[in-house]
């Protein structure tokens, strides 16, 4: 059905052809359009129509129509937003949902629109807009209910609106109250306070004072005896209140009726099944809180508009109109609506693309014609980017039942089919080191094995105290970050565990494991030298494809065939392949078409195989889902149009991008659901909440809040401070909302971490640099000086902890690539010597980073960065690394120092110091080999007080803020 251009409104002219939102108001029962200035202020007198536009990344536009009706609106103007609504669909082209929204009812799809929330304002068009400003401030009191997002109605103000359930905002002229009802939960607290902060910022121009009131407290506080002096002081609220009115529409048994007629006649049904739906006809489902209008592709403009108005005459008949009514068109129902359905079968629409012309194209391609000009020119695709830093550590172990074996260098990117790994990838974030624990899967691995990885990978996440990302990977459903971290990557038939090779032997299968003088075929794909891989595949013709390039061996016979499809990019990743796979060995060359007979003898003949690449599931437009996990059951609600402030520190969300999904972990989510994110991933999978065919073995990525990686974030628009904030999701937005500042710091970022020079291999020997002085009771680097706790001492809280010196560390799990430069990454003490010459200058919040509280056991010894770690000789791959293992005895207190050269003298700890006179630049006798950056390093305690003495007369005449502000920098070193 399509809609004739003369018959559209003139104010839908132009509408839906960009993303974004647009609205019209009814006057006179014709739209008018809506000033985007005025975007999200309602009116109660007046009905709407809401079109929010939407491109997925395929660039198609999605379109979601809804018209609001306000408590006051007249009946003509309901109808007529109804009618105008179903005339904006089809001059889209029919594909739009429709949805009813009443005042005070809004669905949470609508209410994502307009975040925090809408508050209509009294008045209307057909009213003249006789609301009028108050010349005095009028006190109001709202009811906020929601947890993801907001339904804010205005109440009487009166206490006996108040109740324990909800949230109440108390509006005045000087100050917002916020009540919270004891039986609200933490998360709907939170968002309550966006609310506040919204009137604050649109009422009070973002100037007036923020109260929260906690039921139950009496008059514990000034500003709780305020808040009950507004209502004349406290007396009890009701213990319970009543709110059954949507559990009672919950058990509406589900209804389907036929419009007929202008009228619904109900069906009768066993079932409710997608035959029941003719496509001739239009339908409405009563599911009970929402009510389904169904509308075929054969109906007529004019059947559309009937039916939409018999479904709001059966819901005044059945004494329900304010439940939410969705209108769907055939073909393009929501996941809603076909949930409510015993059985539906999937899609078999087909978009009408060039996909036909590019099978011919190909097809005569193989046969060696040209085919230029017949193919439409394919637009440039954007390379897809793997958002993960490839310049990282990397680890990796073979699984063997309850053990596994840390892989060589050479042999860490060489997988097998039969066999479980683990992998661990660390590598620098934008402000500290960040951690990637993997799992991966081969096909033919056994169960055992694979329980056995996810519980040794656990143990590693443990001891990196849960900091660390954790992914599980399928074999063949490898992501891109896994890929650009292993940058060549080969995959053998066969496994090497003891679990494979049992279940070989229990099932009486013979052993097709990779033998270099064997046959083995192999795929060449990938997009380049740092994403390439080869997969072993059975040695057949039909294993072939005219768009890939392969690698075949057999013997001393090696060959290289290049299909008709690839380009030169593809054959060149054959030959970096082949010097992985068959180094010193010459290859012969086979095109497609132009084969030896030799090479078709090793793969047992000619036969047909296919063309087409092999399909990977794209990432679609990414869903936000809220999860709760009890009793093996999951239940999810999804949030629309979703930001960083929808992850409520308190729960489990999942990110759904379709070819993987994220199991984001809040930090003040309990222990037990922490343990079992995966399973919950793992039920998510299962039951394919958005019926969009997931795959079971899709990557699956555990992210724990405040360690969130690049490739998860970028989904958001992201602060980093946000996650890093103390207390719950109620008291982080209190703190925001109060204050206004900078969010307070829960955890203090790490030191910048040390370079990272490549892959490491095994841990050798370790190595203990000269310069440092070892301890097992006390360690210090050269970055802090005797003369530097002086000046520290002077502005530090003596009974705070000294976050400069290093604390206790716990053992390392993997050796870290470090450069002989990677000491002088952030200069402590020239940051330092910066403040101390100018205390005016704030200090980059980038430029300083301090090391996570770590609690480790008093047995073990505590370790410096520089004690932990040797820089590399010359130009080896492999790393000199201290490796404090469980089993290591405890060491001696031991100094190593450097020789004591002329003119030098040591301090109280062995360092050498020099006087002021040979630390200067203009000094004639210049003090050697030091770090010139930390010159003040080097003097002795008095000389430093003597020389820097105005430092502390300086600081007390700053202002509060600011000295507060230098305590914080010192307290960082």
């Amino acid at each position: 059905m399509a809609v004739s251009m003369r018959d559209l409104d003139p104010a839908f002219q132009g509408a839906g052809q960009k993303a974004g939102i647009e609205i019209w108001r009814i006057e006179k029962l014709s739209p008018v359009a809506v000033p985007k200035s005025s975007h999200g202020k309602f009116y109660t007198g007046d009905s709407y129509i809401i079109l929010k536009t939407s491109a997925s990344k395929t660039g198609a536009l999605r379109h979601d129509i809804h018209y609001w009706l306000g408590a006051d609106t007249s009946q003509d103007e309901a109808g007529a937003a109804a009618i105008k609504t179903v005339e904006l669909d089809a001059a889209l082209g029919g594909r739009a949902v429709q949805y009813r929204e009443v005042q005070g009812h809004e669905t949470e799809k609508f209410l994502s629109y307009f975040k925090p929330c809408i508050i209509p304002l009294k008045g209307g068009i057909a009213s003249g807009f006789k609301h009028v400003e108050e010349e005095e401030y009028k006190n109001c009191l709202y009811i906020c209910q929601g947890k993801h997002v907001v339904h804010v109605k205005e109440v009487p103000f009166a206490r006996s609106s108040l109740n324990h359930d909800d949230i109440f905002i108390l509006d005045t002229k000087s100050k917002i109250f916020q009540f919270n009802g004891s039986n609200s939960s933490i998360q709907e607290r939170a968002k309550a306070l966006e609310v506040v902060q919204y009137i604050k910022d649109t009422y009070h121009d973002g100037k007036c004072d923020v109260a929260a009131i906690e039921d139950g407290k009496l008059m514990a506080d000034a500003e709780t005896g305020e808040f009950w002096g507004f209502f004349g002081g406290f007396a009890p609220l009701p213990r319970k209140t009543t709110r059954d009115e949507a559990k009672n529409i919950d058990t509406v048994p589900t209804r389907l009726y036929k419009v007929q007629k202008g009228q619904a006649e109900p069906v009768e049904i066993e079932s409710l099944t997608r035959e029941l739906l003719e496509t001739n006809g239009c339908y409405i489902v009563d599911c009970g809180i929402e009510v389904f209008v169904w509308m075929g592709r054969n109906t007529s403009l004019d059947e559309r508009k009937t039916a939409s108005g018999a479904a709001d005459e059966l819901l005044l008949g059945l004494d329900r109109p304010k439940c939410h009514v969705v209108r769907v068109i055939e073909g393009f129902e929501t996941v809603m609506f076909r949930s409510k359905f015993d059985s539906w079968p999937q899609s078999t629409n087909v978009a009408v693309t060039e996909d036909g012309r590019g099978k011919v194209a190909a097809l005569l391609k193989r046969q060696g014609l040209n085919v230029r000009g017949l193919m439409k020119a394919a637009p440039p695709k954007e390379e897809p980017q793997p958002y993960i830093d490839c310049t990282g550590n990397l680890q990796v172990w073979r699984v063997n039942g309850q053990q596994k074996t840390l892989l060589q260098a050479s042999d860490q990117s060489k997988f097998y089919s039969g066999d479980c790994y683990i992998f661990q990838y660390s590598y620098p974030g934008e402000d500290k080191e960040e951690h990637l624990i993997g799992t991966w899967f081969g096909r033919q691995s056994v169960e055992e094995d694979r329980v056995s990885a996810i519980s040794q990978a656990g143990k590693i996440i443990e001891l990196l105290k849960f900091s660390a990302t954790q992914a599980r990977i399928y074999e063949g459903y490898e992501p891109l970050q896994f890929f650009v971290i292993f940058q060549s990557f080969i995959v053998f038939k066969g496994g090497l565990s003891e679990g494979y090779k049992k279940h070989l032997a229990e099932k009486e299968l013979g052993d097709d494991t990779y033998k270099e003088d064997g046959i083995a075929l192999f795929r060449v794909q990938g997009t380049g030298p740092d994403n390439m891989q080869s997969i072993q595949v059975e040695p057949v013709a039909s294993s072939l494809n005219s768009s890939y390039c392969y690698i075949l061996h057999s013997g001393s016979s090696v060959f290289t065939w290049t299909g008709n499809l690839t380009n030169s990019e593809d054959q060149e990743l054959v030959e970096r392949q082949l010097d992985l796979i068959k180094p010193d060995m010459q290859s012969k060359l086979q095109k497609e078409g132009a084969e030896s007979e030799q090479f078709w003898e090793i793969l047992g003949g000619k036969s047909e195989y296919p063309s087409e690449k092999i399909g990977r599931d794209a990432e679609s437009d990414p869903h936000l889902f809220s999860c709760t996990f009890s009793k093996g059951e999951l239940k999810v609600t999804e949030i629309y149009n979703f930001n960083q402030d929808d992850l409520m520190t308190e729960d489990v969300f999942i990110l759904d991008c379709h070819s993987d999904i994220y199991i984001w972990v809040g930090q003040q989510v309990e222990n037990k659901n922490k343990m079992q994110a995966l399973a919950i991933g793992e039920k998510f999978l299962e039951y394919d909440f958005l019926m969009e065919k997931l795959s079971h073995q899709a990557p699956t990525y555990i992210v724990m809040e405040g360690s969130e990686p690049l490739f998860f974030t970028r989904h958001f628009s992201w602060d980093s401070t946000k996650s890093a904030m103390h207390g719950n999701s109620f008291q982080r937005k209190l703190a925001l909302v109060k204050n206004g500042g900078a969010p307070p710091i829960d955890k203090p970022k790490r030191r910048t971490p040390v370079s990272y020079g490549g892959r490491s291999a095994a841990p050798e020997k370790s190595q203990r640099s000269r310069s440092v002085s070892f301890s097992p009771d006390r360690v210090r680097v050269r970055g802090r000086s005797p003369a530097f706790n002086a000046l520290a001492a002077t502005f530090e809280n003596p009974n705070a902890r000294n976050l400069s010196t290093p604390p206790p560390m716990v053992r390392k799990l993997y050796p870290k690539s470090v450069t002989p430069d990677s000491a002088k990454l952030a200069p402590r003490s020239a940051a330092i010597a910066a403040l101390t010459a100018s205390f005016n200058k704030p200090l980059p919040a980038k430029e300083v980073i301090i090391p996570p509280s770590i609690k480790g056991s008093p047995e073990e010894p505590k370790l410096s960065t520089e004690a932990m770690i040797s820089s590399p000789q010359g130009d080896s791959k492999e790393n000199s690394v201290n490796n404090v293992t469980d089993e290591a005895p405890k060491p001696k207190p031991e100094t190593i120092q450097e020789d004591v050269k002329e003119g030098e003298t040591e301090d109280e700890e062995g360092l050498p110091i020099y006087p002021y006179d040979r630390l200067k630049t203009t000094a004639t006798d210049p003090v050697t080999e030091i770090d010139v950056t930390k010159r003040e390093t080097y003097l002795s305690s008095e000389e430093f007080r003597e020389k820097f003495g105005m430092v502390k007369e300086a600081f007390h005449k700053l202002p509060k803020w600011k000295q507060n502000k230098v305590k914080m920098a010192l307290q960082l070193f």
